[in-house]
């Protein structure tokens, strides 16, 4: 785009009609508007337009402010009007926006941002507004509505009750989606900021959540039932997970059936990893983080009054594929035959402490031949049961009747 000719161009049309427009300042707001805000040349030129429009009241210099959609007609690429509610607000993740959240109506809902150079007015949660002059692009698979300095914000009067639909687990797509679920695992935490992780599930499945530590936000509690209202979709690595920050969370009375969505996986425990055998977490509610040695949790700081939880994580391999298993504590005391009481008095009693119910778990099973069940999420077998497999005279001599046969 030729920026000097096109705010020379609109700079004759302003003339034209009896004012006088800067071209150095026109010519500015076009390379704003591409450059940084990814407006396609031709709306960011209308988008100039319609400023210069509406502040010398002018008729016939600007062009429709794009033509108005639902939120789930919008397209990537395109310049739009839409009229929609805010129904969720989130921290910036930069200096360089002013705000980012959740936009819905009747048809749907979009992520939208507002950035920080478009001097708008700050929305509020729960009101509706026109946005005329708004930038449709693609985040994450899904569209996402930027506001610009050439957007028109007008708050407007609507009564429409909003319900979304609840969408199944095994049907969510990138963007913005809406579940009833039960909260069937919480993970260890794996980031700072984080403020609880871990596994929802449904009659149809089941999907990874993570909450980010923010103001007003509260962990979901393990084994309730909720009603999540729009959430983000996030898609990695072929696998979807729910960002519950922007979500309406709804706790709900009863129960639901969870599809159990295990898979089996057998091979050889070729590694056993530091943090199994006899572990601390933090007693606080709601928390239960894995202590450090010296019963330090990252949220709580010193936490003399643990619990003690016993458990193995691994590397599992069937000599193609390895998987890491994570063995919570019924079925570590099943494999290894120590008790939760037996692994305490071993570590109160021991000079090695903790290190020496590591050990002897170690020599109980490391190289061992497992078959586990449970549910896969991100290359990690979160196991619910786990045999050793035994040696098969019949399918070894398969082996090796085959293995004779193609020599």
């Amino acid at each position: 785009m030729d920026y000097s000719d096109t705010a020379d161009r609109i700079s004759l049309k302003v003339k034209a009609k009896g004012h006088e427009a800067d071209t150095v300042k026109i010519e500015g707001k076009l390379r704003r508007l591409v450059e940084e805000f990814g407006v396609p040349p031709a709306e960011a030129e209308r988008t100039v337009m319609n400023e210069l429009a509406r502040e010398f009241s002018l008729n016939g210099l600007g062009t429709a402010a794009g033509e108005e959609k639902s939120l789930n007609a919008l397209m990537a690429g395109e310049w739009a009007t839409v009229e929609a509610k805010v129904v969720s607000l989130t921290s910036a993740p930069s200096s360089a926006i002013a705000q980012s959240g959740i936009l819905a109506d009747s048809s749907g809902a979009i992520r939208f941002v507002v950035w920080a150079k478009a001097n708008a007015p700050l929305l509020e949660h729960g009101k509706w507004y026109r946005f005329e002059s708004a930038v449709v692009d693609e985040y994450r698979g899904s569209a996402n509505l930027k506001i610009h300095s050439g957007t028109v914000i007008k708050e407007i009067s609507r009564d429409t009750v909003l319900i979304p639909e609840v969408t199944p687990i095994a049907d969510l797509t990138p963007g913005i989606g809406s579940v009833r679920a039960k909260v069937i695992q919480e993970w260890d935490t794996t980031h700072d900021r984080m403020l609880q992780s871990g596994l929802l599930g449904d009659e149809t499945g089941t999907v990874k959540f993570v909450i980010w530590k923010e103001e007003g936000k509260e962990r979901l509690v393990p084994g309730m039932v909720y009603t999540l209202y729009y959430a983000i979709v996030d898609e990695y690595s072929g696998r979807y997970s729910l960002n519950l920050n922007t979500a309406t969370v709804i706790p709900e009375e009863g129960d639901i059936p969870v599809s159990s969505g295990d898979t089996r996986f057998s091979g050889a425990l070729v590694h056993i990893a530091p943090g199994s055998g006899l572990i601390k977490r933090c007693p606080v509610e709601g928390c239960n983080r894995v202590l450090s040695r010296q019963n330090y949790c990252p949220v709580h700081e010193i936490q003399p009054g643990f619990i003690y939880d016993l458990r193995i994580k691994g590397w599992l391999d069937d000599g193609m594929v390895t998987k890491e298993i994570l063995v919570q504590r019924e079925v570590t005391g099943q494999l290894t035959g120590i008790s939760m009481e037996q692994a305490k008095e071993l570590a109160e009693n021991n000079p090695l402490g903790m290190d020496e119910v590591f050990l002897r778990i170690r020599d109980l099973i490391l190289g061992r031949y497992l078959s586990c069940s449970g549910r896969e999420i991100d290359s990690r077998i979160l196991v619910n049961s786990c045999e050793f497999l035994t040696f098969n005279p019949e399918e070894t001599a398969s082996l090796l009747n085959r293995a004779g046969g193609a020599s």
